[in-house]
């Protein structure tokens, strides 16, 4: 199995060699990408094929749910990396529906230690009971789920101290809220940016 990975890895590098070969040169030389993706860890959402990027131009953070909570110092790194050395103009906090930790964190069922992680989830299903309970259709209440969910975490964000302090510096940098469709291929922006005025 690990040697078919290493196979297509040295495929994928001989294919990228062909197209640019000063491909991999400029990637040692700098790391200069304006984005930040705070995605899930789903393996069926790959972040930088989903959005036409190459390696280098999308700095990745990403955890069960896609969650951006205020308490985790890996996202918290990731977060003041990117924005006060890399200065990220974009982030985009990215879910997906059909996520497994959306469902998981709401089923009643226990797992153990990521029913903690994904406490934040039943928290936002709460604040927002009576929306989701008036959906009959439990795929489609999921799915709202998984929105409001991305909303929560864009505020999460935006209002983190890192976020905010480079704001006041007049630093230029927006967050996202997108919802990746498993069955399309599409991400949806929900339209609720948080930034400086354009």
């Amino acid at each position: 199995m690990l040697d078919r990975l290493k196979a297509g890895n040295a495929a994928w590098a001989a294919d990228k060699v062909a197209a640019d070969p000063n491909f991999f040169k400029r990637l040692e030389a700098q790391q200069a990408p304006e984005y930040l993706w705070i995605g899930c860890s789903d393996s069926r959402v790959p972040a930088n094929e989903i959005v036409g990027l190459d390696p280098g131009e999308l700095f990745v953070h990403r955890n069960v749910a896609n969650l951006a909570p205020p308490q985790d110092a890996n996202y918290l790194s990731v977060l003041q990396f990117a924005v006060e050395v890399l200065k990220v103009k974009h982030i985009m906090v990215v879910g997906h529906y059909g996520c497994g930790g959306i469902a998981a964190a709401v089923d009643g069922k226990r797992r153990g230690l990521v029913d903690h992680w994904l406490h934040p989830i039943r928290e936002v299903h709460e604040d927002h009971l009576p929306e989701l309970t008036a959906i009959p259709e439990e795929k489609a209440r999921l799915d709202r789920l998984c929105e409001l969910n991305v909303i929560r975490q864009v505020k999460n964000v935006a209002s983190d101290v890192f976020v905010q302090d480079a704001l006041a510096r007049g630093q230029k940098v927006w967050v996202h809220g997108w919802v990746y469709s498993l069955g399309t291929g599409l991400v949806t922006d929900l339209d609720v940016t948080r930034g400086p005025a354009a």
